[in-house]
């Protein structure tokens, strides 16, 4: 399990996730809000007509629920709101990090 930042336009928050996870972080990203979120059946209760509203802790359930049941991703610290504009944090600043 590795870390990384992840964001929906507030707090950033850190998640230890599985290492495919977090070597190709964006990958799963994009296939989780373009293609499962409009797709997935499963997905539906983010759907609101053609408009589409999820979080970071909705792509955390989808990595439990669907992806890797058996390697459960967790919250490590919620880091509050950092700007867009600055860096992370020292200790953190070398992350893979997604803002959806």
């Amino acid at each position: 399990m590795k870390n990384v930042v992840i964001s929906a336009d507030g707090d950033r928050k850190i998640y230890s996730v599985p290492d495919v996870v977090a070597n190709n972080l964006s990958g799963y990203c994009i296939k989780f809000c373009n293609e499962w979120i409009r797709n997935s059946p499963q997905a539906k209760k983010y759907r609101i007509g053609d408009v589409v509203c999820y979080n970071e802790d909705d792509f955390i359930e989808y990595l439990n629920t669907y992806v890797f049941p058996d390697e459960k991703s967790v919250l490590v610290k919620n880091l509050g709101w950092i700007d867009f504009d600055s860096k992370l944090p020292a200790p953190y600043c070398n992350y893979p990090e997604f803002n959806f």
